[in-house]
């Protein structure tokens, strides 16, 4: 019998650590620049603003709106077949972001440019938590 192989998680570096630490206890944390005030996800040592390499962290307000989506029907990762096919959104968020996460408990056939959505968190299955979207109210 053949081995499934695992999914591919992160290696948090200084600079990521407090965003998945966050995760982990169930908040997406989003950093803000100590300099200029001016949120910025991914996470990433400078600010792309003022230049700054100081920085803190936010609470998201848990919401976003659908920006775009795509669905995937071939993995990226053998790891990944077995949720085939899945839905990827990008959302825009009220601080001024965007996050790219997977859909859950609804079809792509749901979504509408600008539908409200909640973010949640979900173990991946490997142990690693991570941001996932649903449509609010539903």
């Amino acid at each position: 019998m053949t081995e499934m192989p695992r999914k591919p998680v992160p290696e948090p570096g200084p600079e990521t650590k407090p965003y998945w630490d966050g995760l982990a206890e169930g908040r997406l944390l989003l950093q803000r620049c100590a300099g200029c005030g001016r949120i910025r996800h991914y996470p990433r040592p400078l600010c792309d603003a003022c230049h700054s390499f100081e920085a803190d962290w936010v609470p998201a307000s848990g919401e976003a709106r659908v920006h775009g989506w795509t669905v995937a029907h071939h993995p990226y990762h053998p790891a990944f077949r077995a949720e085939l096919p899945y839905t990827l959104v990008t959302a825009d968020l009220p601080e001024g972001v965007r996050l790219v996460a997977q859909l859950r408990d609804a079809g792509p056939e749901a979504l509408r440019l600008g539908a409200v959505l909640r973010i949640g968190i979900e173990d991946n299955g490997e142990g690693q938590a991570l941001p996932v979207l649903r449509l609010a109210g539903g």
